[in-house]
């Protein structure tokens, strides 16, 4: 077994200065991790990887348990002069300080093996772990050391998210920690259409360590378990662990019969433990990143707007998002956090705006005049706020609005793109990158489903979902714009005659019912009459109920 647990033993210095009349003594001298593959889309690079049980700890001398030679004879006691031994002074390198932390035990096992290969293989991908990891990791480090947690722990955003912190995996997992929702609501991070603490880097942290030592206490402080338990749950840990107890099988780990995902996270992260221990000998070459912090949390107090936070710190606004990625939104959360997560060395000239800047000023605030046919809903879409946000605002007790009357919304001080890390913006992205084929647009109708949708475009539903930065189980709502991407024979298949609008074709066939006209159908529908009498050889301007009516309708056109 290759045991990479690095224990400091501090060995105080013996006596050091012997001072006599006669002759003087001579001074003694004192004897004095790798990165995991991302899941995601965002962190497609490899799989997952997980970290091994603790070794036990070598003996380590405490500062008061000095050695002291016998003192020559012609030496008096009274002479002697106890010099205090110096403290070991911290690591100048944060990765050096994780290596000093490392205390799990890296079994010479084929799995770990494969995966030290293929990192080995492509060192590219540890300097982008290494380059993402930078403003984040002295903090894990820190959250870490407090709790008296393996320092392999680091690394495990590596395999999750490849500390990546806007990855979102197929699973519905967000953030470097890669928490899926139900799991971050139960260890205290709130989501919203403002805010997501999945992605928040100090509230995530310390949730996911949370996290990792109730499943270390549930499995006797046995990592290598609790690591799995947090790629694939603890029940289907101990369902393993149970089926194996009746087979007469040993539990460990390495024995259970775990999910293929779960099978190569652990050995995943002990192979890039492994590589950061020792990177010289795996050809690795790590980066030096200070041992000290990038970053400080500080209180804002009330809802801001994150353009004018990056002015007043002097950032650009991708900046801010890399440091604050649980804000979903062009602004902070209205309720709180009222927090955001800036640079050292831009935290004195930002308090300092910040505190001469009048509060009504932190947002823009626009006057608008609601129109016939406006709701809440819309009104809060086409600005980019929520119905709730409004009715705090207004005062309003319920959803109930009247034409005329006007509606005070805060507005983002610059145009929506600006903000380039923002959901929209990212979701923006995703779908506008080329994924082969012709782009074709969609509006959700009431009742749709990706799975429904998917099967009648004859498109595979969790590629439709990876192409609209979606997971194959997030729910979709009316109205919703998705992106498909479509081959060309798909396209052409059906011929539309020349009166066809653009976009994406269906063809309908339409029952008549009682009450219908052809202006009614048209507008259901979002053609045009003189399509319909085209369409259907219509002479007659009435119809009947019961009567088929063929349409070629532009499923994009379809809107509530």
């Amino acid at each position: 077994m290759l045991n990479y647990k690095l224990s400091r033993l501090f060995l105080l210095a013996p006596l050091v200065g012997i001072f006599s009349a006669c002759n003087s003594l001579p001074e003694k001298t004192p004897e004095n991790t790798p990165e995991p593959v991302a899941q995601t889309e965002a962190i497609s690079e490899q799989p997952v990887i997980f970290i091994s049980k603790a070794a036990s700890e070598l003996p380590i001398l405490k500062s008061d348990e000095a050695v002291i030679e016998p003192l020559p004879h012609s030496v008096s006691a009274t002479s002697v002069e106890a010099v205090s031994p110096q403290p070991p002074q911290p690591p100048a390198d944060a990765w050096s300080r994780m290596r000093d932390g490392f205390i799990l035990t890296i079994p010479q096992h084929s799995r770990v093996t494969q995966e030290i290969n293929w990192l080995s293989k492509h060192p590219d991908y540890i300097d982008r772990i290494q380059q993402r990891a930078e403003p984040y990791i002295y903090f894990i480090l820190e959250e870490i050391d407090k709790r008296g947690m393996p320092a392999e722990l680091a690394l495990l955003p590596a395999v999750e998210s490849a500390f990546q912190p806007f990855a979102y995996s197929p699973g519905r997992a967000a953030g470097i920690w890669q928490f899926i929702p139900s799991t971050g609501r139960y260890y205290g991070l709130k989501q919203n259409w403002w805010y997501d603490g999945r992605r928040d880097i100090v509230a995530s942290t310390r949730s996911a360590l949370d996290y990792l030592q109730a499943l270390s206490h549930q499995f006797d402080g046995d990592w290598e378990l609790a690591l799995a338990a947090y790629n694939s749950g603890g029940g289907t840990v101990r369902k393993a662990i149970k089926r194996n107890r009746k087979k007469g099988k040993p539990t460990d780990y390495w024995s259970l019969k775990l999910p293929k995902e779960t099978s190569s996270y652990v050995p995943r992260l002990l192979a890039i433990a492994t590589l950061f221990a020792d990177p010289d000998s795996h050809g690795i070459s790590l980066q030096p990143i200070p041992n000290s912090p990038y970053f400080e949390t500080i209180e804002i107090e009330s809802q801001l707007d994150l353009a004018l936070a990056a002015e007043m710190a002097d950032l650009s606004i991708q900046d801010l998002y890399q440091l604050n990625p649980g804000f979903n939104r062009w602004a902070t959360d209205p309720d709180g956090p009222h927090q955001l997560q800036l640079p050292l060395d831009k935290i004195d000239d930002f308090l300092a705006q910040l505190n001469q800047l009048p509060s009504e000023k932190r947002l823009r605030w626009k006057r608008y005049k609601i129109r016939n046919g406006d709701s809440l809903s819309v009104i809060a879409r086409k600005h980019g706020t929520t119905t709730k946000i409004l009715r705090q605002v207004n005062k309003l007790q319920g959803n109930n609005i009247r034409a005329g009357k006007h509606l005070l919304i805060p507005v983002s001080t610059k145009k929506l793109n600006h903000y380039a890390l923002s959901s929209t913006q990212r979701k923006a992205k995703i779908q506008n990158r080329n994924r082969g084929g012709t782009k074709q647009n969609y509006t959700v109708k009431a009742g749709d489903n990706l799975w429904d949708i998917a099967r009648t475009f004859k498109v595979n539903h969790k590629k439709l979902a990876k192409w609209n930065g979606m997971a194959p189980g997030d729910p979709i709502r009316p109205g919703q714009k998705l992106v498909l991407w479509l081959p060309q024979k798909k396209i052409s298949r059906v011929s539309f005659p020349d009166t066809q609008p653009a976009g994406i074709q269906s063809t309908v066939n339409y029952r008549v019912r009682k009450g219908d006209s052809l202006s009614r159908i048209a507008s259901r529908f979002n053609v045009t009459v003189t399509d319909l009498k085209r369409w259907n050889s219509l002479p007659k301007k009435y119809l009947q109920p019961g009567q088929r009516l063929k349409l070629y309708v532009d499923v994009t056109a379809q809107t509530l």
